[in-house]
């Protein structure tokens, strides 16, 4: 090792020689230090030469021997993206805030170690190096841990002795929040977390749905009844959520996934039919004169409110969002907690700023929509057709791929022709997007009759197919083993007892876990690091007595989440994903695993 370390050294000098002192010598390069500064915090990192960089995968800082003493937390630097690795382009400083066992006085000698490696920008890598410091630490100064914890050192797993701090998940920090901060603040926060959730694909669906409902009021709609009928919506819409959550994290059932059985969802696929074909005239929906007279007579005219707070407490449920951090993080504080009303109320609040953008869609489809006459009934026929693609939305969770394919290319052949994509007359924009609706759904149709299956490339099956040398080596599709049950995930897991291993929950009525699908996992970066994982996926669609086991045992409310084991099948807790991840941001985390 010695000699290895010399003919190391002599070719550094050769290269520096050479290159006319381009390159810096390790001890230029890289300066480490360790120290204990004023509040008894162990403070270390490396100080970086000109254009030198560090990978963070590769820096580790721990304590290896404390003698009574660790740290409960680390304080670290953000790393930055560089040729598909995180690095450390400015010099690194972290701080241990420490912790001591019961019974631990006087000066004690912690060692620290500190491990690295990295580059120069011209083009050299330096190999790998470690050094470690022994300082004193007055224990006197030091809080008595409460708890054993474990600290990941920058994220990176790291262990240092038996007791050390756990790093938290989004999840759990977030359920930490709602426990140690003011009501006021956590109330807030749900509610700017409901107004990004509003941004998500699982709730989209309910923008029709509010739009027809409100649109199909006809006559005499004014702007004070269009945002009565929104709020009464949302407002029944996160009544729902809050009781189905308190539900769930009071109980850990997933109500959501229970109403996904297939006769629920035929039902409310074809409550959003009849709701369509209401908006085109075929009838009118509404409910008995008799009860309605009832009604009025009782407490004024709600005609209307009824059915619209039906809908978006039953929306909630039906169509609602999947579960997201925010979400998890309240299910989690009742769970530990049994704090149903604090709970609640933060399910409560973010539940309204997601409805706030639709209270904004409810109003505009009242203050905007037209007096009768043509435009009236192009518009609610516009609302019909989105009612019918929602119920068709609803269905792919059920029925088998190319069904939804064929019943999307129907109904936009349908909406293309009432739109007059074949008729001279009319104005440019309607027969320019009435001739793209004409040509997707024609593409969806030819795709159908070919087995294709992909929406956003029913074409696809048109490409060549003769294998090259470049085809061979593009990265493999991604392969879970499915599991259904716990016994078959420990069956696997102790298969592939220290490799690396992901567990995916999936359900097909997952919205969030399509695009996990279609988006992240098909990326082909996230392929090629996803292939370094045992990949197994518990599918939680039918959310019977197995899937509901294999989802308590790992606090898991819903999907999509993901969840990571070490080698010695333990699970990682911090790098818990809960909610969709974009590709970049989900490579960039298993490059921290």
């Amino acid at each position: 090792m010695k000699t290895l370390t010399k003919i190391y050294i002599v070719m550094i000098l050769g290269l520096s020689y050479l290159n006319a002192g381009d390159f810096l010598m390790p001890d230029q390069a890289f300066k480490p230090y360790a120290k204990i500064n004023d509040k008894t915090e162990i403070e270390a990192g490396i100080v970086l030469g000109k254009s030198i960089y560090l990978y963070e995968k590769k820096l580790k800082v721990e304590i290896v021997d404390g003698h009574g003493v660790s740290a409960s937390e680390t304080i670290s630097p953000k790393s930055v993206k560089h040729d598909d690795d995180l690095v450390f382009f400015q010099s690194p400083n972290f701080i241990l805030r420490l912790v001591k066992e019961e019974g631990v006085q006087g000066t004690r000698d912690v060692e620290v170690k500190i491990s690295y490696q990295g580059c120069s920008d011209a083009g050299l890598c330096y190999e790998p190096s470690e050094n470690s410091y022994t300082l004193q630490v007055d224990s006197s100064k030091l809080q008595v841990a409460s708890a054993p914890v474990i600290l990941e050192s920058l994220g990176l797993g790291s262990q240092t002795n038996k007791a050390i701090a756990e790093e938290k998940s989004e999840t759990d920090s977030i359920a930490d929040t709602i426990k140690s901060g003011n009501v006021f603040i956590i109330l807030l926060t749900f509610f700017g977390f409901g107004l990004l959730l509003a941004m998500t694909p699982c709730v989209f669906p309910m923008i029709p749905i509010i739009s027809g409902l409100i649109i199909s009021q006809g006559k005499g709609l004014t702007t004070k009844k269009a945002f009565a009928l929104s709020l009464a919506y949302v407002l029944s819409m996160a009544v729902a959520y809050t009781i189905a959550g308190v539900l769930a994290g009071l109980f850990g059932a997933n109500l959501q996934a229970a109403l996904q059985t297939p006769w629920v969802v035929y039902s409310f696929s074809f409550v959003f039919v009849a709701l369509a074909f209401s908006m085109f005239g075929f009838y009118e929906l509404k409910l008995p004169d008799r009860f309605i007279t009832k009604v009025s007579s009782a407490g004024g005219n709600s005609s209307g409110f009824i059915g619209v707070a039906i809908m978006g407490f039953l929306s909630a449920l039906i169509v609602g969002p999947c579960v997201a951090a925010p979400l998890a993080g309240a299910l989690v504080y009742i769970g530990q907690t049994g704090d149903a009303l604090l709970g609640g109320m933060a399910l409560f609040s973010m539940s309204i700023g997601m409805g706030v953008p639709l209270i904004v869609v409810g109003v505009s489809a009242g203050k905007f929509m037209p007096r009768p006459g043509a435009w009236m009934t192009m518009v609610t026929a516009i609302f019909g057709v989105m009612m019918l693609g929602v119920a068709i939305w609803m269905l792919e969770k059920i029925v088998d791929p190319s069904i939804t394919m064929i019943l999307y290319s129907v109904l936009g052949i349908g909406f293309s022709l009432f739109l007059g994509v074949f008729e001279k007359k009319g104005h440019f924009f309607q027969h320019s997007v009435a001739m793209v609706i004409f040509i997707y759904s024609v593409a969806l149709f030819i795709g159908f009759l070919a087995g294709a299956s992909s929406m956003t490339q029913p074409l696809g099956f048109l490409k060549a197919q003769s294998v090259t040398y470049a085809a061979q080596t593009q990265v493999k599709e991604v392969k879970f083993k499915l599991v259904k049950s716990l016994a078959e995930l420990d069956a696997i897991l102790e298969e592939n007892k220290g490799k690396k291993i992901m567990l995916d929950f999936s359900a097909d009525w997952c919205t969030a876990c399509k695009e996990f699908e279609e988006i992240t996992f098909a990326d082909a970066g996230v392929k090629a690091k996803m292939s370094e994982f045992v990949l197994i996926r518990a599918d939680v669609t039918d959310n019977g007595k197995d899937e509901k086991a294999l989802s308590k045992k790992y606090g898991i409310f819903g999907p999509p989440a993901i969840i990571f084991f070490d080698k010695d099948l333990e699970v990682k807790k911090a790098k818990t994903i809960i909610g969709f991840m974009e590709p970049s941001e989900f490579l960039s985390h298993l490059n921290k695993l």
